[in-house]
């Protein structure tokens, strides 16, 4: 079963980070409105910046698994898609000391195989069910827009790999929340770390 937000609350998610043209700019914008959310991660990009991964993990931020080289992972074969999500993992779990427990597969493509290999390495995939349309350029108020459609228990498409549009949306994003009672925050699972995987990272 996916994690989903607890009533009453989104969950806002972005992908394809860490950006230090983005990131910086999304942890203060949430911290000012005293919110977090859930960034899924990707290996390379960590890899680059790895400052900005510990930057979101002392925010209270949920961190998941986004593969390595953001590929697409459903033409692959069995042994490179788990190349893929257990070299991010290990990146991560060495970056914030926690092994994440959520997984997204770039462009939210997934079959029976890339499941598999998620559930091996003790992730369960989360996909979306409001998409922004910011990584094809929307503009902030069409991002906003998009999300004021959300109900509660909804996950929030959004992306952080350095693109104003998302930046410049988030406040709108986070007072369209409020004017309908909803909380924006992280999934659920991704604060926290299985200690049995973590063990030996």
């Amino acid at each position: 079963m996916n994690p989903s937000p607890p009533p009453a609350t989104v969950a806002l998610t972005f992908d394809d980070g860490p950006h230090p043209d983005s990131t910086p700019a999304l942890l203060a914008i949430l911290a000012a409105g005293g919110r977090t959310a859930t960034f899924f991660l990707r290996g390379d990009q960590a890899e680059r910046h790895p400052g900005l991964v510990r930057e979101i993990h002392r925010a209270g931020c949920g961190i998941g698994n986004h593969s390595f080289s953001h590929p697409h992972l459903t033409g692959l074969r069995p042994a490179e898609i788990e190349a893929e999500i257990e070299r991010t993992q290990r990146t991560l779990s060495r970056l914030t000391g926690t092994r994440p427990t959520v997984f997204r597969p770039p462009y939210g493509e997934s079959d029976r195989v890339v499941r598999a290999a998620a559930t091996a390495a003790g992730l369960t995939e989360v996909l979306w069910t409001v998409d922004t349309r910011d990584w094809a350029g929307a503009d902030p108020e069409g991002i906003a827009g998009a999300v004021a459609t959300a109900r509660a228990g909804d996950v929030v498409l959004l992306h952080d790999a350095g693109q104003r549009n998302t930046v410049d949306a988030l406040p709108f994003v986070l007072a369209a929340l409020a004017r309908r009672g909803l909380i924006p925050g992280p999934l659920p699972d991704s604060r926290l770390a299985d200690s049995r995987l973590a063990a030996g990272t």
